[in-house]
């Protein structure tokens, strides 16, 4: 199974960006679907973004316009690239993989990276 370990998480002012990554390793990157998941406090777990293996992608409503996933299969990494941010995007940012489904019951996740949007 593939493991995944995000970094870039940290504190930032609201409308100031962020860039968080995923390396993965053990099987085979390219095979897989990528994604994010995100918890706020006192929240569930909502699905992000994804991207397919053939790098189509997918946003939730409330990061269209200004989140933006990409992935580098030769650095087995995949980006979250995050502009505009908000308060409300306050939360841990979970790294995803999974070979059959975008969004759904993901098999594989990171540990997870604090994101703070505050002033």
């Amino acid at each position: 199974q593939v493991q995944l370990e995000e970094s870039g998480g940290g504190l930032v002012q609201p409308g100031g960006s962020l860039r968080l990554s995923c390396a993965a390793s053990g099987r085979t990157f390219s095979s897989y679907h990528m994604g994010w998941f995100r918890q706020a406090p006192g929240k569930e777990r909502e699905f992000v973004v994804g991207i397919s293996r053939s790098s189509t992608t997918y946003y939730g409503n409330s990061v269209k316009g200004r989140f933006t996933i990409s992935r580098d299969n030769a650095k087995n990494t995949v980006y979250l690239q995050m502009n505009n941010l908000k308060p409300e995007d306050t939360a841990v940012y979970y790294c995803v993989a999974d070979q059959r489904y975008i969004g759904i019951k993901p098999e594989a996740w990171g540990q997870g990276t604090q994101v703070t949007v505050s002033s």
